[in-house]
């Protein structure tokens, strides 16, 4: 899934060059390479399908060059994670109905990328079983802090006892908590960050969309026969603006009994706020993260992150950000991070 605009990195992150084709930890990739490259050892390139704007075509084969036009599927307009995941089955089917399929945004982190394989590999042994099949997997992640930045995934007290990861029946999702309530999820031991990553079979999930998004089924259904044809783009134009804007956690997740996670450790982090991204960047002695051409003094705890050609002095703070980027600039504290979408949308 690579069709968001990451409004919560603005000013790095814009409509016409988003998070996904960003390089913003300094990596020399940016997230969708590495997104793709990560899963190389489990899913060859040609069966990858990624799911897109259609403003970023260009932009995800500029990236993905190792991709064909026809994996590369447009939205004609956002309209959440269920309706994207909608299209992909329906791609996917009409190329191989028995798939199993695992659903990944594109612009997440991951440092120990063999245990994610590994874990991705379990997934899909789990519901390739007779027994699961029709079962619906998510990937859980073991929390490190209070976060409140992520959802999370209960399961029952007792049912994983860790260290090593294996698949549990789920309880129940939480919606992003406040800071007390996360404290109480960390304490408990029994609840996961949601990581946004799933693993289902073609028919698990086609059921699972019957039985709780019927509407939705039924637009994608009166072009059975154009998926995989010269016909999809034209059909999928005409629909998409009549799909409810949904998740696929509310659409589908939320709504199911046979649903199961794998509690997993594998250095993850969706780097969806500037906060994420502190926790992972170089400090200088100060614990300021700085990039760009920056002179700090009596600063700490900040980030500054300005424009190669921008030069910056940065006086007198502590625990804000500071971003400058294509004529436009960010100035908060930290701790307001989760306003900056709503700020964006302001201006």
């Amino acid at each position: 899934m690579a069709g968001g605009i990451g409004s919560r990195f603005w000013p790095l992150s814009k409509d016409n060059y988003p998070k996904q084709f960003l390089d913003i930890l300094g990596t020399g990739k940016s997230f969708i390479r590495s997104t793709f490259e990560r899963f190389l050892p489990v899913v060859p390139a040609e069966n990858f399908v990624v799911v897109t704007n259609k403003n970023y075509k260009q932009l995800v084969l500029e990236h993905l060059p190792e991709l064909k036009e026809n994996q590369v599927l447009c939205e004609p307009m956002r309209r959440n994670t269920a309706p994207c995941i909608a299209y992909a089955n329906y791609h996917i089917k009409s190329h191989c109905p028995e798939a199993s399929v695992v659903v990944t945004p594109a612009d997440h982190l991951v440092t120990n990328e063999r245990e994610f394989q590994h874990i991705i590999e379990m997934g899909f042994d789990f519901v390739e079983q007779p027994a699961h099949q029709e079962s619906l997997l998510t990937i859980g992640i073991k929390p490190s802090r209070p976060e409140t930045g992520y959802g999370y995934i209960e399961i029952e007290h007792g049912a994983w006892q860790g260290p090593k990861s294996e698949v549990v029946p789920m309880s129940s999702f939480k919606e992003k908590p406040d800071l007390e309530t996360a404290k109480k999820f960390l304490a408990a031991g029994n609840f996961f960050w949601n990581s946004g990553i799933f693993v289902w079979s073609m028919e698990g999930i086609s059921k699972a969309f019957a039985s709780f998004l019927p509407d939705m089924v039924k637009l994608f259904n009166q072009g059975t026969e154009k998926f995989g044809t010269d016909e999809e783009q034209a059909f999928i134009d005409g629909i998409f603006p009549d799909c409810e804007n949904i998740s696929i956690d509310y659409g589908v997740m939320e709504r199911s009994t046979n649903r199961f996670t794998i509690p997993a450790d594998f250095g993850w982090s969706d780097i969806g706020t500037w906060g994420s991204l502190f926790t992972h960047a170089q400090k200088d002695a100060d614990n300021n993260a700085v990039s760009g051409k920056v002179v700090t003094v009596d600063t700490h705890n900040t980030i500054v992150n300005v424009e190669n050609g921008t030069q910056a002095i940065v006086q007198g703070l502590d625990n804000c950000l500071v971003a400058y980027r294509d004529k436009s600039l960010l100035v908060c504290r930290l701790e307001d991070e989760q306003q900056i979408k709503h700020w964006v949308e302001k201006l």
